[in-house]
């Protein structure tokens, strides 16, 4: 996954634009992702490895520290300290169904007729950031998941309020795919040592807290009014989808039918 950010024209208006391939692999990952609600009680938890909860001595931090940087291929090196701290980078991946909000442009501030000035947050900025957007950040053993959020939100310069996102904790074993939502006290970095450098054993990810209802209070009124542009664009591309395949599949079995021999 590629670590350089681009920006094209497509989300500047707010919105990301999407092929029909797309379109298809968001409907197929939304079957996929019922069906897993429903299979998940079915699955065997205790496969899931829960690294946030092994606790290491000095010693042992030391030689895994060792083992990481000896697996590691680029300059991202752990560096371990005398008192058993250490610091280190990790990647963030963002996964946001949902745009997000940045300040509009610095101007000076000028009042009109000495009326009050605009409000900023009635001119903020919605986009969708790219799904390939990745971040490194360089942490310490003590920084929190609470912390990496915040400062990745500042990095991107992002003015949404930290509580509306969370990070998580995401595994591959034996063709599965395992999320874990991290508390805001764990230490992503213990996490990233303990597991090694290897993406396919844990990598992290930064996605909506989803608490189950979602708290609508919290947005704007500019953010709610984009955000239903886009749910109203997201069902027209859905519905001309859905239209597509009918059709094509309608033109097949014409096509069948008309090349049927009758019998005698």
């Amino acid at each position: 996954m590629s670590f350089e950010i681009t920006w094209g024209s497509s989300t500047s208006s707010g919105y990301s634009s999407q092929e029909s391939e797309d379109s298809d692999s968001e409907l197929e990952q939304f079957f996929t992702a019922r069906t897993f609600f429903f299979l998940k009680a079915k699955r065997n938890t205790d496969e899931q490895i829960d690294w946030g909860k092994q606790e290491l001595t000095v010693s042992e931090i030391q030689q895994k520290v060792k083992e990481y940087n000896a697996q590691i291929n680029s300059n991202l090196y752990m560096v371990l300290d005398r008192d058993g701290t250490y610091t280190g980078f990790i990647k963030v991946q963002f996964k946001l169904a949902r745009p997000v909000s940045i300040p509009p442009p610095q101007k000076p501030s000028v009042t009109h007729e000495g009326g009050p000035q605009e409000d900023d947050t009635k001119r903020r900025t919605s986009f969708y950031l790219p799904r390939d957007t990745a971040k490194h950040l360089h942490i310490s053993s003590h920084t929190r998941a609470r912390e990496v959020i915040e400062a990745l939100l500042n990095k991107f310069t992002v003015v949404d309020n930290p509580a509306k996102f969370a990070l998580f904790e995401r595994s591959e074993r034996q063709n599965q795919v395992y999320l874990r939502k991290l508390p805001d006290e764990e230490c992503p970095l213990h996490l990233r040592l303990c597991a090694g450098p290897s993406e396919k054993v844990l990598s992290l990810v930064l996605k909506e807290n989803e608490t189950g209802e979602v708290n609508w209070d919290a947005f704007s009124l500019p953010e709610l009014c984009n955000f239903l542009r886009i749910l109203q664009r997201e069902e027209e591309e859905h519905v001309r989808q859905i239209i597509k395949r009918y059709a094509v599949a309608r033109d097949k079995m014409k096509t069948a039918m008309a090349s049927v021999t009758t019998p005698g």
